[in-house]
């Protein structure tokens, strides 16, 4: 069997040989070179990069098929061919709504132009620092008057189905938006304020609560649908406590308390990508990510 292995991948590779061209080494580069821009653009640093591991494991699974019936294992072949489809059409019917969100984007008008060439890539770090100062203020303001607030900072296609529940604001964010969303008297206060970008893109919002029976029973609805929230995407979300005043950002499904607003803004920053090359300026200061996943 061995030896027949053997002979199947020499005959292909003799196959690539005699077909190999600078063409086709000029279509492989293309390939490459589309793919990394796309993993660049859309799926690096999100929920979607663990996706992208699991499909190349099927992939992975599927050329093992064929070279398992090609060496006549006809029957394990057919059932790790089985196995491959029934997985990726579970993948279809789980990740619905992020590939019904993505097909979205693709066909809004001026997607290319909105993709590669940009006109506010140079102002985009000006919006994003603009949106930790009202964040803070609004955040000073909660804790002071004990209103509880959880705040979502939606960094991919992740919330899309959580936030499609909740009502559209689509608004420019600002402290007073922030501030009246979450006063008490208002209709969306006891929901999840979605941000994505320098924009509130809904509030009123009902996320996934956690189901670990390990939680101490003093964290309330807001913390454990933050923490569920972060155990089922990449976003990070933000909890002023109602009874307490206290603010934690949840990544992970691991809850960080803050004892002062200005560790809460570097950390924020670093959330959002807006504190570059944090070690070199400072070797002591530690990353949100790097401080959660080692508790």
């Amino acid at each position: 069997m061995i030896d027949t292995f053997v002979a199947v991948l020499q005959g292909i590779m003799g196959q690539l040989k005699w077909s190999l061209t600078w063409i086709n080494v000029f279509e492989v580069i293309i390939i490459a070179v589309t793919l990394f821009l796309f993993y660049r653009k859309f799926i690096k640093n999100t929920s979607s990069e663990k996706l992208v591991k699991g499909l190349f494991i099927l992939v992975f699974m599927w050329i093992m098929s064929e070279v398992l019936a090609l060496i006549n294992l006809t029957i394990l072949g057919l059932f790790v061919k089985g196995l491959v489809m029934v997985v990726s059409l579970s993948l279809i019917v789980i990740f619905q709504p992020e590939l019904r969100r993505f097909l979205g984007y693709l066909g809004q008008p001026g997607f290319i132009g909105k993709t590669l060439f940009s006109k506010d890539m140079g102002n985009a770090r000006n919006q994003d620092v603009d949106i930790i100062k009202e964040v803070i203020e609004a955040v000073k303001y909660l804790t002071k008057t004990k209103t509880g607030a959880l705040i979502v900072f939606n960094k991919g296609f992740t919330t899309g189905a959580y936030s499609d529940v909740g009502t559209k604001i689509d608004g420019i964010l600002s402290t007073e938006l922030i501030l009246t969303i979450f006063h008490p008297n208002t209709p969306l206060h006891d929901g999840a304020m979605v941000i994505e970008g320098n924009k509130i893109q809904s509030a009123g919002v009902l996320l996934p609560l956690t189901e670990d029976p390990k939680l101490s029973w003093k964290y309330g609805t807001r913390h454990r649908a933050a923490i569920g929230m972060s155990e089922v995407s990449d976003a990070a979300c933000l909890v002023v406590s109602e009874e307490t005043g206290d603010v934690s950002i949840c990544m992970d499904g691991m809850l960080k308390k803050y004892e002062d607003l200005k560790t809460l803004k570097e950390d924020l920053e670093s959330i959002l990508g807006l504190k570059k090359n944090i070690e070199e300026t400072d070797p002591k200061h530690k990353n949100l990510f790097d401080v959660l996943r080692h508790k």
